[in-house]
């Protein structure tokens, strides 16, 4: 049975919840331009994981778990604006955050360790 990639499958599991609050934001306040962005963002980092999973290299995987890594810095500046204008509450706040900072330090882990093999 093959292992688990926790990073792809957390990575997943935020990209569902990002989908289900861009369609909370629609639903309850019409919203179009900040919804897009955090869906955006939300679920691109799971695309890139599963891009860096067919890398052309080691230097090509680093670069796509970086550009997730960007991705999912951004994805919290957009829970953080939505909590701040009062289109979330703290608790889904919190939730999304916390998802999203393990998220981080997940893809900077396995940045890391990778750099390490290429001996940088």
């Amino acid at each position: 049975m093959a292992k688990e990639n926790v990073l792809k499958t957390k990575s997943f599991d935020f990209a569902v919840r990002i989908v289900n609050l861009y369609k909370f934001l629609k639903k309850e306040y019409n919203e179009f331009v900040l919804s897009q962005q955090i869906v955006g963002s939300g679920t691109a980092i799971g695309a890139l994981i599963r891009e860096a999973e067919h890398a052309e290299s080691l230097k090509d995987f680093v670069h796509k778990l970086n550009i997730g890594l960007k991705e999912a810095n951004e994805s919290k500046y957009w829970l953080g604006l939505l909590y701040a204008t009062e289109f979330i509450n703290k608790k889904m706040y919190e939730s999304l955050n916390t998802d999203s900072e393990e998220l981080l330090k997940l893809l900077i882990a396995s940045v890391k360790t990778t750099k390490n093999k290429l001996g940088k």
